[in-house]
């Protein structure tokens, strides 16, 4: 493939273009269009750096798509970090059920790392985000079924390998 093929426009044409779709795509993960506005420009700040991972396979838009989910995504996993740590719990819990809390969450999420990308999306816009599976089929371009069926595999394959390091769901 010629350098020239994997060329982008120039940022502010590509900005213009997306920005609302991407815009659209943030606002649709994080809930909220100031934070969705923020997740956009982080991204469009990074891509003026460069272009991170566009290697020319795919269209220009079906790259923007997903990095603008991924991004979204993980800004909503800053968010919980950052809302835990500011928040105090309605009642304090006991040490030892903090404990066992913190064990879990960590065990999920080394399970949640050891599987497919897709499934990990599907699980934690299911799971943590609370989208539907309509919102979800939409938001990554997939069958409603195939939502469903990814779902049953994401949960099926985190308990296995939790269940394979002998920990406890």
């Amino acid at each position: 493939m010629h350098a020239a093929a994997l060329a982008l426009p120039p940022l502010s044409q590509l900005y213009n273009e997306h920005r609302p779709r991407a815009l659209a795509i943030a606002r649709r993960i994080v809930g909220d269009t100031d934070d969705a506005e923020d997740v956009v420009q982080d991204v469009f700040a990074r891509l003026a750096r460069r272009a991170p991972g566009f290697g020319g396979r795919a269209a220009w838009s079906t790259w923007l798509h997903r990095v603008m989910v991924n991004s979204s995504i993980n800004w909503l996993r800053a968010r919980k970090r950052r809302e835990r740590l500011t928040h105090e719990p309605q009642e304090p819990l006991s040490p030892e059920l903090l404990a066992v809390g913190a064990e879990m969450e960590r065990h999920f999420g080394e399970a949640l790392e050891d599987i497919n990308e897709q499934q990990r999306q599907v699980l934690y816009l299911r799971e943590v985000r609370g989208l539907s599976y309509p919102e979800i089929a939409r938001l990554l371009r997939i069958p409603e079924g195939t939502v469903k069926s990814t779902l049953h595999r994401a949960r099926q394959r985190a308990l296995t390998l939790m269940a394979e390091r002998g920990q406890q769901p």
